[in-house]
């Protein structure tokens, strides 16, 4: 049986996807870089051995991305390599109810890592820890090669497991055999990089579907997920760009006919024959002419602003609406003996940069310019994404409950509510809740989030009358919230106390010792009070007097008069103006008429003499 050493070595030098590699070469990196991903693991007890130590994310199963997970750790008596099934020992690992999961440690060594983890998980366990078994840095845990046998297991692994050191791993071991209680928490809250609102993530696969377990799961996985991705995409929450992985043949062998049977451009880029034949079916160029088809796609959508018909065209390979003879265009000539320089783009960007190592194996996912690890599935990679977006910023998918936990539903997440308003400062996001006080209807509510949270600046009375007093009588409402000042509880007249928690009726008629006019009767009323009079009188509030309804009547009477009086002259000043008016335009017009009589105005046309006629 192979090593599971081998694992690693043929992981980053082989094609991954079953391809016979024929006179094929990676483009050489001045200097390869293979980036272990890791996440951390806390020893919370006990005591001795407490702290945070690293371990690195298996690429199989599914690492819980932007979460954390406690368990207590164990250490199998019998089968400490995990190579066969606990079954056979009569070892379980499952959880009793209300006990914390079951992590379970085992040594390197003898059979594969997927097989140990698989074993693992059939006996109930929620996470391995696979102890190293030499002093070395840390490794990522690869799966085999899929046969028959492995493939079975590898694809239904659906737990997390980690590599660890082998000094932490004997620590760890010591303390159980030695009866002690070993609660671990392992986390990979920080496995991404979340620094903004819009997550960037790029997958490298290739368009060959004729290689097996690995191009039958990269297919299922383009199918599932393209609703998710293109949702996310249309929405502006994401960028996603496809990339394909292709390689050279070295200058001895162009001209060899396994080379051009898997290259285009003189041996520039080139993929392995799909069926492993190089006398019949589809040849390695045909794939490396369909990558580039794809990239091409990918190119002429985005720059249409709708980059995500990509996915549409890889899962039905229909172009649709794109202009074919731009995408002809970009794919250029390929049997030029030049660079195709969208190819050529595609090994440069290969070589790893930044925290990002080489790419080497297909497919690859990369979240924020870290590699993913992890099965290829919708639900584990949905994770992956979302926990590259800023706390509070992940959209709606992110947040359903196929994704991840509600924590705000289990007792408003330990934060301050107010249950009357239906305001929280429970914020739910990927990586767990919040308790940040709410902004609501405009107005910003301040506190810690956690004991209290009060309304501030204007508008605030609006919202829960500002966390003030207030209360309802006798079909009347007080509040003794005051937006002025930048907010303030002030109970309203006729009110006494300190305004946020209570405000109690003043008795105006003892206290204040309204209505005390000798004819005066005083009632007490929620908020104010009432007063009568006496007889025949009527009350005056603002000057604490009764006066005799008789006056008011007079009074009343004599505005009537003094009414009808002004009235009575305005209408005699305006006829006598009218007067006025038209006996001087009347005047003006006889005046004018008898001078013109004796000469001409201005304004007419003048007489002409009248001379008798000459009988001379």
């Amino acid at each position: 049986m192979q090593l599971p050493e081998m694992e690693l070595l043929r992981s980053v030098l082989a094609l991954r996807l079953g391809f016979v590699v024929v006179c094929l070469a990676v483009v050489p990196p001045a200097v390869a870089k293979f980036v272990v991903e890791k996440n951390s693991l806390t020893v919370v007890s006990p005591e001795s051995i407490k702290g945070t130590h690293d371990s690195a994310i298996g690429n199989f199963g599914i690492p819980q991305y932007g979460g954390s997970m406690a368990g207590a750790v164990v250490y199998p008596k019998e089968n400490t390599k995990g190579c066969k099934g606990f079954d056979e020992y009569g070892i379980s690992f499952k959880s009793k109810i209300g006990a914390l999961p079951t992590f379970v440690v085992v040594d390197r060594g003898d059979c594969f890592f997927a097989l140990k983890v698989w074993n693992a998980q059939n006996a109930g366990a929620s996470a391995v820890l696979v102890a190293d078994n030499v002093e070395e840095p840390l490794i990522t845990m690869d799966s085999p090669e899929e046969d028959g046998s492995s493939s079975k297991y590898i694809e239904n692994i659906t737990i997390p497991s980690a590599l660890i050191e082998k000094s932490f791993g004997e620590k760890l071991k010591k303390a159980i055999t030695s009866g002690e209680m070993v609660n671990v928490n392992l986390d990979w809250r920080e496995a991404v990089p979340h620094p903004d609102d819009r997550v960037e993530y790029e997958l490298w696969t290739n368009s060959n579907d004729e290689c097996g377990v690995k191009c039958d799961m990269l297919m299922e996985f383009v199918k599932d997920f393209k609703g998710a991705a293109q949702i996310l995409e249309k929405g502006g929450f994401t960028q996603f760009t496809p990339h394909y992985i292709t390689w050279y043949c070295p200058q001895a062998f162009t001209v060899s006919k396994q080379c051009k049977s898997q290259c285009i451009n003189h041996g520039r880029y080139c993929a392995p024959d799909p069926e492993q034949d190089f006398s019949k079916g589809y040849e390695g160029k045909d794939v490396v002419l369909e990558n580039l088809r794809q990239l091409c796609v990918f190119r002429v959508a985005n720059e249409s602003k709708r980059p995500w018909v990509w996915w549409d065209y890889v899962t039905d390979f229909q172009i649709r609406w794109l202009d074919s003879k731009k995408i002809e265009k970009c794919m250029g000539d390929p049997n030029a003996d030049s660079d195709n320089p969208l190819l050529k783009e595609e090994q440069d960007a290969q070589v790893g940069k930044g925290t990002r190592g080489d790419v080497t194996i297909l497919p690859t996912l990369v979240v924020n310019n870290r590699q993913y690890r992890g099965k290829l599935e919708k639900g584990a990679v949905l994770k992956a994404i979302c926990s590259g977006f800023e706390e509070t910023t992940e959209p709606d998918v992110c947040l359903s409950g196929d994704v991840e936990t509600n924590e705000c539903l289990d007792n408003n997440g330990g934060c301050w509510q107010d249950k009357t308003a239906n305001i929280t400062a429970c914020k739910d996001t990927f990586r767990g809740r919040v308790c940040e006080c709410p902004l609501v209807d405009g107005v910003k509510f301040k506190g810690d989030g956690y004991s209290s949270c009060e309304a501030s600046g204007p508008g605030r009375c609006k919202i829960n009358y500002g966390g003030c007093w207030h209360e309802s009588q006798e079909e009347q409402s007080f509040s003794a919230c005051l937006d002025i000042d930048g907010g303030k509880c002030e109970c309203p007249p006729g009110f006494k106390g300190d305004g946020v928690k209570s405000c109690k009726d003043v008795d105006e008629c003892k206290e204040k010792k309204a209505c005390q006019c000798p004819e005066c009767s005083c009632k007490n009323t929620w908020g104010s009070y009432d007063c009568t009079c006496s007889g025949d009188l009527l009350y005056i509030r603002d000057h604490d007097t009764c006066i005799s309804k008789r006056a008011t009547e007079v009074k009343s009477a004599w505005a009537a008069v003094w009414v009808i009086l002004i009235g009575l002259a305005m209408a005699g000043t305006g006829a006598y103006l009218v007067y006025k008016y038209r006996i001087r335009s009347y005047m003006d017009s006889e005046i004018r008429a008898i001078m013109a009589q004796y000469m001409p105005l201005d304004s007419q046309t003048e007489v002409p003499n009248h001379v008798s006629e000459d009988h001379a």
